[in-house]
């Protein structure tokens, strides 16, 4: 029995797959030399363009960055909000509750 035959099935078959992607990779890598090279004003179109997308991501994030700190302090603002309604509530009901003061001139 040599080594080959000794691998499990498995390790053989992922062996196999790891060979046909690093072709495939190989295979991609000079398709992109030769598109390069084939048409160099395209290449540098897309790299504009792949530049572009990237300011616009980094914009994009610092815009949920934004958004998410405005959702914070609106959260915190409501919430004050309610803590003074509440607060406010609570005067105008006990304003209501108490009587009118004995001495205010009906001796």
């Amino acid at each position: 029995m040599d080594k080959h035959d000794e691998l499990p099935k498995a390790t053989q078959r992922e062996a196999e797959l790891q060979r046909k992607i690093d072709d495939l990779q190989g295979q991609v890598t000079g398709l992109h030399r030769t598109q390069e090279e084939t048409n160099p004003e395209l290449s540098s179109e897309f790299q504009i363009q792949k530049e572009k997308i990237d300011e616009h991501s980094k914009q994009l994030e610092k815009s949920a960055e934004k958004l998410s700190q405005l959702e914070s302090e609106n959260l915190t603002l409501r919430d004050e909000n309610q803590a003074l309604n509440a607060a406010s509530n609570k005067k105008r009901q006990f304003r209501t509750q108490v009587p009118p003061h004995a001495d205010s001139g009906n001796t």
